[in-house]
């Protein structure tokens, strides 16, 4: 299981309901729902139990709890990706050649106009 499965997990099971956790952790609910099936299906059982009142932890998924939080205390902390302010690209205009830096003649010709 990965790290972020197991995060996903604990999150789920702290507040036993799939919406909040993934609100909480700040991920689309379908996120939130496949990481839960990837694990069950690794384990082979159901790690929750939805019922009308609600949802419940299984035996296997409160073992499975236990665990997942010593993994992840264990596990180094997650790394922030670094962003670089995003926006839209910008098309260079001209004529398929580098622009022309200020103060250097412009390339083929002999001198520069003022």
């Amino acid at each position: 299981m990965k790290i972020n499965q197991l995060r996903h997990f604990v999150a789920a099971a702290e507040e036993l309901h799939l919406a909040r956790a993934a609100d909480k952790l700040d991920i689309p609910l379908a996120m939130m729902n496949s990481s839960i099936a990837a694990i069950e299906a690794e384990i082979g059982q159901p790690v929750f139990v939805r019922t009308g009142e609600g949802t419940k932890l299984t035996k296997i998924g409160t073992v499975l709890l236990e665990d997942a939080r010593a993994d992840i205390a264990a596990a180094p902390a997650p790394v922030k990706k670094a962003t670089n302010g995003g926006g839209k690209a910008k098309a260079s205009k001209g004529k398929g050649r580098a622009p022309a830096v200020k103060g250097e003649p412009k390339p083929f010709k002999k001198r520069q106009g003022r």
